[in-house]
């Protein structure tokens, strides 16, 4: 089984921000995903080194276009390095055979007379090398960038797209997996109910020479977005491993600015080449600062290597997939990346391997104990079905498959939640049976290995370390994930090996820069105001368990809920969905306001809400520490 990926390729204008990271480290978690489960992987990102832009910044710093190149794609080169990132071919549109190739394909084009010359007279924008009509400026501006335009009149070589508009709109319709998420492909096709123009595909030289010179008219170089979408096709051809084909590429993943570019130049291209289109196009939204799109030229430039060198690797990539759904715009906060480090990965992962491996080193000798199948409780049952069962590792490969990491993440740290109870609960240290002790610390040891596998795809580093703790001598990539997430994998009489501490708390010091979000996050602009007990007793909370739930269509936040409060099941609409996956709910006992109003949300009616904490970043629903009937009144 062959599986090609791709992040679009950079410019090499700037340097790599935060935004780049993102993609880079989605695909990254992929391809390394993929390859636990034995597929043969082809990972593609490069630079992106020709055009107006690059001719340009290399002007400004005094060298000549290439030199500017070579002197920025370590940039990228060390980011990814840094990043952990696995890719297996990194391309620049400079390469002689990708050249070559591009070139191959402008003739055959324009062979099959697919492009032809003709007088252009509109209005253009510099920074996004892009021709525009009178009707689409906005106030004599770029209406994408927002910046002047210039009015231009020249000779120019078009692709005759147009003629691809009705194949391409059929295409998407028969294809609903093509153009995801299904709000990224409702767009496309928004875009496509209007007349599709022709694509202006070459630059006179005497206005840019920096590019591919067309084959069939020397006095014209290629426009930088065919020269940069080429790369997919060939890459394939002289940078994929085996010497095997490798095209059509399985996902290409990208920011959803350069939506239209991949989904509409791309896809026609190809209809007009005759060759067959990518599997999925898959745009996700922007880490933005204080709501605006992060860029240098706003000043909100948000550099990964800062937070990287400040908080550890495997940290950032933890956060940059579990903050926000994947495919939805995120605001990127220091804030809440301190907070997931002390909350998830330094409360609920660290201290789970830190008090395994104290209890086995104090109470078993630093060997792990034999599991006693005859000693098996309830809550070592689930566990043990939630890692290995057939169903929970189809339903984790669903989310992986649509690239929901944040559910998929969700999902591993509910089971990382439930070993945590087991262990404060089963309360080993004070254990006098030898059996249920060996049965409890195999169960987390085990739990532990099994559970380092999940997150290696987004933590390799991490994943690897717990491993090394637990004494296995084997590299998790190297076995199969099927095969390795089976209940059993971890032999008795071990001997661990206590590392160092995973994620040590981060000092909560409050920045300058923080003190607003931090006092909005506190409620601490909100003036207290006092109830009596009376006005308390006016609420009637109940005990309710969540029977069923589902996600809202259209809706990025609501879940709707079925929860039983003993005399009846109510429906309720809660705004969780950020922070839980709908199975995760299921059998919760949380706290229900049941003699709340009704109300529509999305459409949907609510008969109550439920209680939970927390801001922006996380909300967390309240629940009960021991079990509770549902029905039963909160004092």
């Amino acid at each position: 089984m062959k599986f090609y990926i791709t992040t679009p390729i950079y410019y090499v204008n700037d340097i790599p921000h935060i935004g780049h990271a993102y993609t880079t480290v989605a695909a990254d978690v992929i391809s390394r995903y993929k390859r636990l489960c034995g597929y043969q992987v082809f990972f593609l990102t490069g630079t992106d080194e020709h055009g107006q832009k690059v001719d340009k910044a290399a002007k400004e710093r005094g060298k000549t276009p290439r030199e500017h190149a070579d002197s920025m794609i370590d940039n990228f080169k060390n980011l990814w390095k840094k990043l952990n990132i696995s890719n297996d071919a990194f391309i620049r549109t400079t390469d002689e055979r990708h050249i070559k190739i591009v070139r191959e394909i402008l003739q055959k084009l324009f062979d099959e007379e697919k492009i032809k010359s003709r007088s252009y007279s509109g209005w253009y924008c510099v920074p996004d090398e892009r021709f525009w009509t009178e009707k689409e400026i906005m106030g004599g501006n770029c209406p994408d960038c927002g910046r002047p335009v210039e009015h231009i009149e020249e000779e120019n070589y078009f692709f005759e797209m147009s003629k691809y508009q009705q194949q391409l709109i059929k295409y998407i319709e028969e294809n609903p997996n093509y153009i995801l998420p299904e709000t990224r492909k409702n767009e496309v096709l928004g875009f496509l109910e209007k007349p599709l123009g022709d694509l202006c595909i070459s630059r006179p030289k005497e206005r840019l020479s920096w590019g591919i010179p067309l084959p069939f008219d020397e006095n014209y170089v290629t426009y930088v977005w065919l020269d940069a979408l080429v790369n997919y096709y060939s890459a394939t051809k002289y940078l994929a491993p085996n010497g095997e084909e490798w095209w059509p590429a399985d996902q290409h993943l990208l920011g959803k600015d350069i939506l239209t570019t991949h989904s509409v130049y791309w896809s026609t291209m190809l209809m007009a080449l005759d060759m067959p289109l990518p599997k999925k196009i898959y745009a996700h939204g922007w880490w933005t600062v204080n709501g605006e799109k992060m860029s240098k030229s706003r000043g909100n430039f948000v550099d990964p290597h800062e937070f990287i060198n400040k908080y550890g690797v495997d940290a950032v990539r933890y956060f940059l997939m579990r903050e926000v759904p994947f495919g939805l715009d995120g605001d990127f906060s220091a804030i809440a990346l301190r907070r997931r480090i002390n909350s998830d990965l330094a409360n609920d992962l660290g201290n789970l391997l830190s008090r395994t491996l104290n209890i086995i080193k104090k109470y078993r000798e630093g060997k792990i104990p034999p599991e006693i199948d005859s000693k098996d409780n309830e809550m070592k049952s689930e566990i043990k079905g939630l890692l290995s069962g057939p169903t929970s590792a189809r339903a984790f490969d669903s989310l992986m498959g649509n690239l929901q990491f944040h559910y998929a993440l969700s999902f591993i740290w509910n089971i990382i939640g439930k070993m945590n109870y087991y262990a404060q609960n089963s309360a080993p240290w004070r254990e006098k049976d030898k059996d249920i002790l060996s049965n409890t610390l195999y169960t987390l040891a085990e739990g532990l290995r099994i559970i380092a596998v999940y997150i290696y795809p987004f933590m390799p580093e991490t994943g690897q370390e717990i491993w090394n703790q637990l004494g296995i001598n084997e590299k998790i990539d190297e076995n199969k994930f099927k095969e390795v997430i089976e209940w059993g994998g971890l032999k008795p009489d071990t001997n661990i090996k206590i590392g160092r501490q995973l994620f040590p708390r981060v000092e909560e010091k409050i920045e300058i820069s923080d003190k607003g979000a931090m006092a909005e996050s506190a409620g601490l602009s909100e003036e207290k105001q006092l109830i009596s007990i009376e006005e308390f007793a006016k609420l009637d909370l109940r005990v309710g368990e969540i029977k069923h739930a589902e996600r809202i269509e259209k809706s990025k936040k609501l879940i709707k809920l079925k929860v039983d409060i003993g005399t009846e099941e109510r429906q309720v609409v809660a705004g969780i969905a950020e922070s839980y996956i709908p199975e995760e709910l299921i059998g919760k006992k949380i706290i229900l306001v049941s003699n709340l109003k009704s109300a529509k949300l999305m459409g949907v009616e609510s008969k109550g809400m439920i209680l939970a904490a927390g801001t922006n970043e996380r909300t967390v629903i309240a629940t009960f520490e021991a079990d509770v009937k549902p029905g039963a009144k909160v004092k």
